[in-house]
């Protein structure tokens, strides 16, 4: 697969780098961040990362021996697709997802030497899946509970998407470009459906190694806001949650880590939920009556002002109070019991 013609990306610019020293360090720029940086050499020190610059093999070796003896899943692309892991012209998936041991799948890419097939491993749980593999090679991120996975294979190219928690991406083999857009670029970047998706999260439609501005319009504006880097192994991007990330391996074998952290509670409900039932019970009322709906949800959700509650006696407020566990479980026991009719 060409590498992407660096007129596209040449022009954008760059994702701020900063220098990290030790975890303190590392956990003042997390909370002060208020965009993407890039931390070079970060996880340099990884056996991993050692493993993959002597040489891929080594790297696949390393990880292979760490495995634990279960079927992985692994998505398996066209050749000929420039490794993008898309749609194919009926909207249906142009990659096939098959489970299989880590020894089948990393001889199949042994196999394939400079042959271009994208071969993907996405998202893979570092302690479910592998011994040992997360205590040699990991980063301190202090009491954030983070959900620990590991992104292996060949060149590939995964459209721009966002995630709903932050994100710690760190590059342990081969290398990786980033392409970040702000959380308010969605218009921009013209998505395709939010529940027939590649990976779980609505994605661009835009090729970015041939964007059709004729299509895409406004496309140009989201290029106007982009920042870009390609991280070397080692090297370490944090992403901010919400914020659209298109992501390329560069190299014949690629291996990312990262960690996903939340800021809110784990009991409070997933916004993406939100949005799926807003669909199916909102969008397609009258315009009245979704006019009449917005009001009440910039009164209860999104204005959330003491005139909501200020006339209720404080132990009366229910729901309308700050939510705590038990608060949040009742609301969810309530949605389930509604859905279920």
């Amino acid at each position: 697969m060409a590498e992407a013609d660096p007129g596209i990306f040449g022009t954008l610019a760059r994702i701020p780098e900063v220098a990290i020293d030790g975890p303190a360090a590392l956990d003042a720029q997390l909370r002060a961040a208020k965009g993407p940086f890039v931390v070079r050499e970060l996880v340099a020190d990884w056996p991993l990362v050692q493993a993959g610059k002597s040489s891929a093999r080594e790297a696949r070796d390393y990880i292979a021996r760490r495995r634990r003896d279960r079927p992985f899943t692994v998505s398996v692309g066209e050749a000929g697709s420039d490794g993008r892991m898309f749609y194919d012209a009926a909207m249906a998936m142009n990659f096939r997802t098959m489970r299989a041991k880590l020894p089948e799948i990393f001889a199949k890419i042994d196999e394939l030497g400079d042959e271009e097939l994208p071969i993907y491993l996405a998202s893979i749980d570092l302690h479910e899946y592998f011994d040992g593999l997360h205590e040699a090679n990991h980063v301190d991120l202090g009491d954030r509970v983070t959900l620990d996975s590991i992104w292996m294979g060949t060149r590939t190219r995964i459209a721009a998407h966002n995630d709903i928690p932050d994100n710690l991406a760190c590059v342990a083999v081969g290398r990786r470009r980033f392409t970040l857009f702000p959380h308010e670029q969605f218009r921009n970047l013209y998505l395709g459906p939010i529940d027939n998706t590649p990976a779980g999260r609505a994605v661009s439609m835009v090729d970015f190694h041939a964007p059709d501005l004729g299509a895409h319009p406004r496309f140009s504006e989201a290029l106007a806001h982009a920042q870009v880097a390609e991280l070397a192994a080692g090297d370490a991007l944090y992403i901010p949650a919400m914020w659209w990330h298109h992501v390329e391996g560069l190299d014949p074998f690629n291996v990312l880590v990262n960690y996903w952290w939340r800021e809110t509670p784990r009991w409070l409900g997933q916004p993406q939920d939100a949005l799926n039932h807003a669909i199916l019970a909102i969008r397609d009322l009258p315009d009245d009556a979704k006019a009449r709906w917005r009001d009440l949800f910039d009164y209860y959700v999104f204005g959330n002002g003491d005139d909501v509650t200020a006339h209720i006696p404080e132990e009366g407020r229910s729901i309308l109070a700050p939510l705590n566990p038990e608060t949040a479980g009742r609301i969810r026991a309530f949605l389930l019991r509604q859905l279920s009719q």
